[in-house]
């Protein structure tokens, strides 16, 4: 059964959604507010999320933004407002499609049946938050802590950890990673790898010299094991 998470603040929106996903044989979970949203999310992962900007605590490109922190689940983003800024902003943050309201079902359950369709078969089903027996990395919040207090990184720092992170247990070349986390004009800086998974060792690891999670791969790349 596809479990399809509907974030609105409308509670009649919410009600309809319920309704006419339910008897189609969807599972239907429900948030009214960003926060919860993120947090039923990580206790129960969706297939697909359907999700509303206008929120009362926190943005949606904020909650987008966190759910694409751990999830790549399809976003349908549902909201009232037409601006083409804002459709460029959502689908940026990583929405995979735009309604505006108001809405006609048939056609939101269409874009719904086309999302589920285009989703990977190898979709992420990996929880937002990865503990080790020395840190813990919490992709949704973007934050890491080590033995309960919270470690700063820098923002390469954590881009080159959670790339790590996601690919847990596999090799991560050393070209894609320079690629992914500096750009593809970096694709030959290999020392700088060198340089910040040694500050990234001495933060996290319990011992930098013999580290146990964030590992080298002489001559090919880094693996995260967990």
């Amino acid at each position: 059964m596809t479990r399809v998470l509907v974030i609105d603040d409308e509670p009649q929106i919410l009600r309809a959604l319920r309704i006419n996903l339910s008897v189609r044989g969807y599972e239907v979970l429900t948030a009214a507010t960003g926060t919860a949203a993120l947090r039923l999310a990580a206790e129960k992962p969706p297939d697909v999320v359907i999700l509303d900007l206008g929120l009362p605590d926190i943005s949606g490109i904020d909650a987008l933004a966190g759910l694409r922190g751990w999830s790549s689940a399809p976003v349908i983003v549902l909201s009232a407002r037409t601006d083409s800024s804002d459709k460029v902003e959502a689908l940026d943050a990583g929405a995979d499609d735009y309604v505006t309201k108001p809405f006609g079902m048939d056609e939101l359950l269409a874009r719904l049946r086309a999302s589920v369709r285009r989703a990977s078969t190898g979709a992420d089903t990996d929880e937002p938050v990865i503990e080790t027996a020395s840190f813990t990395v919490d992709l949704a919040a973007k934050r890491v802590t080590k033995h309960g207090a919270e470690v700063h990184l820098t923002p390469t720092e954590w881009g080159m950890l959670e790339m790590l992170v996601r690919n847990r247990g596999k090799l991560v070349g050393r070209k894609e990673l320079l690629k992914e986390v500096w750009g593809p004009a970096y694709a030959t800086e290999t020392h700088y790898l060198r340089v910040y998974l040694a500050q990234l060792r001495r933060k996290l690891e319990d011992d930098p010299a013999d580290p146990k999670h964030l590992l080298t791969e002489a001559g090919m790349g880094y693996r995260f094991q967990q």
